[in-house]
């Protein structure tokens, strides 16, 4: 949940408090109708969650433009669920805190969802207790296409091999689900330029913190809990590579260092293809 002590922690240690602070004014309890409208555009939504065994994952749902959708300004429905093999599967089977992030990398836009989602017939309903804006900047552009395909067999392992490496030192975005003390579910983005995620072993990445809004929501969480979950998609094969661990903060050098528990890999677990990236203008060197 956002506005707690982790939070105001991480501002303190990076010397921003009161910016923070203002930032932190543009959370809302309910979807403004510019909000509602902007989520039935939307042909993916990324999710944080934690499994039954209490390790945090991220995952992204699919669906053509209106599978996400506003029943009302604190009700969202989406019409899809985990696939076979996701690690969220089972748990999102039954009621469960969860954090989302509705992403528009063609428009550089993205907004956080963070609620309680509950099963239905066709995917979940989300109760919402929190809605807001973030900083747009490190989005690079991309253009969606459908092209649908079956999921491949799974990969599971408790280390990353070395084409998952080479995978992430490649990446310029992955997703980052983290909660805090009492179980309240985050998503969020993390975007660069290739290279960005530095891997440091088959069991350790790291990647630098850039400036943002100021509102550490994630970092905050990791003060007070360390459980996080990472998701690197493949952009052109749909592929998604699933990573669970913890993760601490390096404030002297404002790196985060993730050492990683388990690791998922489905080839083609989602339908969406994306053109080759425009990269972000605020991109830092790498």
């Amino acid at each position: 949940m956002v506005g707690h002590e982790g939070e105001r922690i991480a501002r303190r240690r990076a010397g921003l408090l009161e910016q923070g602070e203002f930032s932190g004014r543009a959370i809302r309890a309910e979807m403004p109708e510019v909000a509602q409208k902007f989520l039935a555009q939307q042909p993916l939504v990324v999710l944080g969650a934690a499994d039954e065994q209490g390790r945090m994952w991220a995952t992204m749902l699919t669906g053509r433009p209106g599978f996400l959708r506003a029943e009302d300004g604190r009700t969202v429905t989406v019409e899809a669920r985990p696939g076979p093999g996701d690690p969220l599967r089972d748990r999102l089977a039954r009621p469960a805190p969860v954090g989302m992030l509705a992403i528009q990398p063609a428009r550089h836009r993205r907004m956080r969802l963070n609620g309680h989602a509950v099963p239905t017939a066709h995917g979940l309903r989300v109760t919402l207790d929190q809605v807001y804006s973030n900083c747009p900047k490190y989005i690079q552009k991309r253009e969606p296409r459908w092209e649908p395909a079956a999921p491949a067999p799974l990969r599971h392992s408790s280390a990353l091999t070395g084409d998952q490496q080479r995978w992430i030192a490649g990446a310029d975005t992955f997703f980052i689900a983290t909660s805090d003390m009492d179980g309240n579910g985050d998503a969020s983005h993390r975007g660069g330029n290739p290279g960005f995620v530095e891997v440091v072993s088959p069991t350790v990445l790291r990647w630098p913190d850039y400036a943002g809004n100021a509102m550490f929501n994630t970092l905050g969480n990791l003060e007070v809990q360390p459980r996080a979950g990472l998701l690197f998609p493949d952009w052109r094969t749909g592929a998604l590579l699933h990573l669970t661990g913890e993760a601490r903060v390096d404030w002297e050098r404002r790196l985060a260092e993730f050492t990683v528990t388990g690791v998922v890999e489905i080839a083609g677990a989602v339908p969406l293809r994306w053109s080759e990236p425009v990269m972000s203008r605020h991109n830092p060197p790498v």
